[in-house]
Order: C-alpha cells, then structure tokens, then sequence
C-alpha cells in the first residue's frame, strides 16, 4: 500500500515500521510534524522535552537501556543539544538511536542558516540525507541498522522543502524488535577522561570502517549517462540538479558524512566535468578538491538561500529563469509583511511597551514579529532563552540608571527550554531586572504544541501544571505579578511600577492564544464615526483587520475576531463590540 506522505510524516512511518519505542523532541519548525506524527502510533512512547538537550539525552539514555530510540529537532536546536551529541559519538549506543535535524535554507522560520553537516563532521557521527518521503522512510530504517551495526548514534538531515513535500510513500509492517538486554559496563557508558581517551581511537577507526561502507552501499547511488558532464549531489538539491540537468550522470549521495574518497574518485573518472550542486556551504565540493578531484561549485553557485531547477539552469546554462510574474509590475504589488494574527494577546503587551519606549530584549517567539512596524517594540532576539539573559547583559554594561528603562521579554514555552536558569542567574548575581512572560497557554509559532505549562501532555491529555508564580519565588524572585495583556492601561501601570523597582521582578502576561480551539471571541468591532476623531491610534496595535481608508478608520469583518483590543485602546469610544 502507498500513502502520501510529507517526508516528516514519512520519518515517523519509519520510526514505526523500525520498531522503535521511545521518542523524546522540542518542537521546532521545520522537524515538528515528525513527532507529532509518530505520537499517533500508540507502539511508541514520545513526549515533548523542555528543550533539544533534554531531548536527547533522553533518548540517548533509552537507547544506552536497550530500547531503538529516536529524536527530532530544527537546526539551531542541535546548538542546544550539542554537548550530550559529541559525548555520544564516543559512547555509542546498545539499541538503534537516530537523530534527525531539519535545517532551514531560506530562513524561512529560523534566525540563522546554518548546516548541520558540520555537525556530523564534528561529532564524527555518520549523516544520512533523504531526498524525497519515500526515501525519509526508507533511510530512516537504515539508519537504525546502521547505529546498530557501527555502535553509533546516526544524523538524519532533512531541510524545509523536503520536511514539508509529500509524495507517495509505501507502507509496510512493523518490525517486532525486542528490547534488548542492558548490561552495566561504565567502560562503555561512562565517559572520564581515561576511558573517553580509548573511545576516541574506536570512533576514528569507525569513520574508516564507515567509509568503506559508504563506497558498497546502495544509499550512494551512481548513473552514467553522458560522459561529458555530471554532477554529486543530495537531498533536495539533487531533486532539483536532476530536473536542470536530466541528461547528465549523476552521484547521489544518501550518506554525506562520512563521504568516501574512492567513490568520488570512482565518478570522476567517468565524466569530464563535474558540478556539486548543493545548498548552504561547500561540503562535498571541499571534500572532492581535498582529494584532487577538479569541481565547479561556489563558484557559480550561492552559497546563501535556497536553490532551484530555474536557478541551477540560470547558474550552469545561463538561460533566464522562468517567472510566472513576467511582464507584471511588480511596484504596483502590496508589501505584505508577515504579522501577529488577529486576537494575538502579545499585541496589547508590545503596545503598551511601545507606549512606555523601553528597550526590550526579546526571545524566539510569535512575539518576535513585534520588533517590526508599527509596534517596533523589540530591541534584541539572539535565541532560545536570550531574552532574559539579554536584559542582564544590558542591564550590567549600562549601569543602574538604564535598568528602570529596560524589560525582557520571553514566551511560555520558551521559559522552560532555557530562560530559567537566565532568570536564575539574575538573582544569583545580584542582578536588577524586570521579565515578562508571556503566558499564551501553548507552544504557539511551531503550531501548538503542549508544554509544561499548560498542563497537557504530547497527546492532550493531563499532565501536572508548572505554577510559575511558585517556580519564580523558589529563585528568589519576591515581585510576582499577573496581568491581562488587553487591559492596556493597567498593563502600562504595572510595568511602570515593576521597572522602577530595584530589584529583580517578574510579570506574568497571561491570555491564551487566539487561534487556540478553546478561546471564542465573538462578535466584531464596529466603527462609531460621529465619535472617530482619526486619531489612528487603533492603528497602532498594528491589527491586520484594522485600516485607514479613504479618510477612515475601517474595519475588516472578514479579518476581525472579535478580541476587542482595540475597543480597549480608543479613547473616544469609537469603536464598539457587536455581538453577532
């Protein structure tokens, strides 16, 4: 039987048909389908981890007590769970343990670019790269034959367009795989320096044995066709390569760490020229040039941003690339900036710091969005966790005068992956400092997931609640506030009161996101034009059901939920709430 699937989806079938029994990820765009999917398998226990670190570390730890294991997360999240990665390099595992990691070329939900093939080059950790579902299936199984074969954890990278393409994929039966037997051996599975030292001589041998595999293994696939020209790629770009160029030989890589020097060296000589078509850095392109195999690479193609099949032609052919928006004047098009939804309760919080001109180090969130026009409330967004360690970084270069100008901003979810220990390190270090939670009751920008806050676990059901108001003051926090983000005013008030406090404090903003299936505004906003002065000052909370046309104010009742902010906001009582 064939289903279609989303390569995500198709990594979960995988994780199914493996027999694997525990999953443990944080949810990160573009990986998150993933878990989500392979937690409807009621075979596999998955859960959602505070954060990558903890995610893996789980796992891990299954896979060291005899379980096949498994872990997902986005790009910048390998960064977070880095330090248990490269130690399990050395360790190895007893049942299968795959990682897979999604990068973001484009940047289309992520703050940086960055490719995670170093990461298996650094980790010395062996790197499969699907490029189509019914391969993220098919590797993914291979990949637990691998781990277990090498003694090895094993790097699955996918990327965005191939996480979030469907096509067909065939389904089989579960694998009945038995918990394998756990046997203590601290010379394995405990890592001081004197027994690290002897595993690290296992490990390179292992990448020399991984070699060798990589130049029999059908994951790497070679096909002659023209031996004028060719091209080494993988993932999604040899989807892409192969349409520009479907006359050319090919080397298809599935394993892109480690790569085999033979077997470029064995398709360099049956081509005369060679293109490595691949997104972000120079990988196989340097490993082809490291062992004297002429390519052309970066030099034509970028090393930022997605490719394409129009763009690989332009590059290598120099025909014009295709676009359906030719002979359009593309001046004439609306600027169609990306915006917090209608009813977002971060928009009432951000207005009312706009209103305050604070700065305002902030985190990875929704509530990003608020550094952009006409909120413009956000003064710095590094990473998971930064908001709060940001503002006592600020805090500590400008001085007690600048900290009754300062907040830090970060969301529910992103409290527990890593702002925590940022707050604990304000009142460890006798820092000053207000941060504001913004408590929305879910895990919003990656498509709501539960977390430890909103005491539901990974299926929806009861899970024991983290009261935040207990967890600040155990740190030490004595201030403690909870406020409505609507109520714009009163919001304003405390915020005042909490940065004019020598002390460190916290504020809690609490209203459940408005695309939650619980919240129901009802009604919509209406516009009283006797009383509308065309002040615009509705316009500020940057609602995308808010305009001003043809002198003004207008309200889309197409776009408008109802949330009543800005009834809030106006001060002549212009607009009104009317129930439908």
């Amino acid at each position: 039987m064939k289903q279609l699937l989303l390569a995500n989806e198709a990594v979960a079938r995988g994780l199914y048909e493996a027999g694997v029994t525990v999953v443990s990820s944080y949810p990160g765009t573009p990986s998150t389908e993933i878990t989500e999917t392979a937690s409807k398998y009621k075979e596999i226990y998955t859960e959602w981890a505070p954060n990558e670190k903890v995610a893996l570390e789980v796992a891990a730890t299954a896979a060291i007590a005899g379980a096949r294991s498994f872990c997902a997360m986005k790009h910048v999240g390998l960064n977070v769970a880095a330090d248990p990665l490269f130690t399990m390099s050395y360790i190895g595992v007893n049942a299968g343990f795959v990682i897979a990691v999604a990068d973001d070329p484009g940047m289309h939900s992520s703050q940086n670019e960055q490719d995670s093939r170093y990461y298996a080059q650094a980790a010395k950790i062996i790197m499969l790269e699907p490029s189509d579902s019914q391969e993220a299936k098919d590797f993914t199984k291979r990949a637990y034959e691998i781990s277990e074969q090498f003694d090895t954890p094993v790097l699955i990278r996918l990327s965005t367009r191939v996480s979030h393409s469907q096509s067909l994929t065939s389904l089989e039966d579960r694998a009945d795989v038995q918990l394998k037997n756990y046997v203590k051996n601290p010379q394995k599975n405990v890592m001081m320096p004197a027994m690290a030292r002897v595993k690290h001589e296992i490990v390179e041998n292992r990448i020399k044995m991984q070699k060798e595999f990589a130049l029999s293994t059908d994951l790497n696939q070679i096909c002659i066709k023209n031996e004028k020209i060719g091209f080494i790629s993988s993932g999604i770009a040899f989807q892409y390569a192969l349409e520009a160029m479907p006359d050319a030989s090919y080397l298809k890589l599935g394993i892109v760490y480690p790569i085999s020097e033979d077997l470029l060296r064995k398709f360099a000589s049956s081509v005369e020229k060679i293109y490595v078509i691949e997104e972000l850095e120079p990988v196989i392109e340097t490993a082809c040039k490291a062992c004297g195999i002429q390519v052309i690479g970066k030099e034509v193609l970028p090393i930022t941003g997605e490719y394409s099949v129009e763009l690989i032609r332009n590059r290598i052919f120099g025909t014009k690339p295709f676009s359906y928006m030719d002979g359009y004047d593309m001046s004439k098009v609306p600027k169609r900036p990306p915006v917090m939804c209608p009813g977002c309760p971060h928009r009432g919080l951000f207005h009312a710091l706009n209103k305050l001109k604070l700065t305002v180090t902030g985190d990875i969130g929704c509530y990003t969005l608020a550094a952009l026009e006409p909120l413009s409330s956000m003064d710095t967004s590094i990473c998971m966790g930064s908001g709060i360690s940001s503002l006592h970084g600020f805090n500590k270069a400008r001085g007690d005068e600048y900290m009754k100008k300062c907040v830090g901003v970060i969301g529910d979810s992103t409290f527990i992956h890593s702002g925590i220990t940022g707050l604990i390190d304000i009142v460890y270090n006798k820092g000053v400092g207000t941060v504001i939670v913004l408590d929305n009751s879910i895990t919003g920008m990656t498509g709501h997931q539960n977390n430890p806050l909103n005491g539901l676990d990974i299926s929806g059901n009861p899970a024991k609640q983290i009261d935040l108001v207990l967890l600040a003051k155990s740190i030490g926090i004595e201030r403690v506030r909870i406020i409505d983000p609507f109520d714009v005013d009163e919001s304003v008030r405390v915020i005042k009161e909490e940065v004019n406090t020598m002390e460190p404090s916290l504020i809690i903003a609490r209203r459940p996101c408005a695309l939650l299936k619980t919240v129901k505004y009802r009604g919509l906003v209406v516009v009283d034009r006797e009383k509308c002065i065309k002040c615009k000052a509705c316009m500020s909370i940057g609602c995308p059901a808010i305009s001003f046309k043809n002198k003004q104010i207008e309200i889309d009742a197409s776009l408008c939920n109802g949330c009543g902010l800005c009834v809030n906001v106006c001060k002549f009582g212009a607009l009104n709430k009317k129930e439908e």
